[in-house]
């Protein structure tokens, strides 16, 4: 499958690249496996998206959040690897949700990353996963994602 291509036909438009925000690699590809820090969701001029699920983001916003953070995390991929026709199974997903006290559907605020990554590439696009609540996550930031990916040789 032309990855490219399916972009195109789900009409996704991968977002222009964000830099670390902090002393970190956004990649290392390791042992035939990307492994790619934890990214955040951003606006369309790039800041980041803030908030608490439920106090400031309904789930759906959440879920569209997560979404989002597919996108990014998309982009540092193919930075890293250079086509993402090389992917050949997503390995671990690893959610954290900016969470109030209480709250319970973390689970359904990744599928927002999930499903946008089962959508592109099919059954490769789902793996092993942890969805799990945090008190603060950076810049307040609703979800972060961090994710294993286990790659075709060039």
């Amino acid at each position: 499958m032309n990855i490219e291509k399916r972009l195109e036909e789900l009409k996704i438009i991968l977002p222009k690249s964000s830099p670390p925000a902090g002393a970190y690699a956004k990649a290392v590809i390791l042992d035939g496996y990307a492994h790619l820090s934890g990214q955040g969701p951003r606006d369309n001029d790039g800041k980041p998206l803030t908030g608490q699920v439920p106090t400031n983001l309904s789930v759906d916003e959440a879920i569209l959040a997560a979404r989002n953070v597919g996108l990014y995390t998309l982009v540092a991929l193919r930075d890293a690897i250079g086509s993402l026709d090389r992917v050949e199974q997503v390995v671990r997903t690893f959610g954290m949700v900016n969470a109030a006290p209480g709250f319970t559907e973390h689970p359904r605020v990744i599928d927002g990353f999930s499903n946008l990554f089962i959508d592109i590439f099919g059954e490769k696009g789902r793996g092993a996963r942890s969805a799990v609540g945090m008190s603060s996550l950076p810049f307040d930031i609703p979800v972060e994602v961090e994710i294993t990916i286990k790659i075709l040789a060039e």
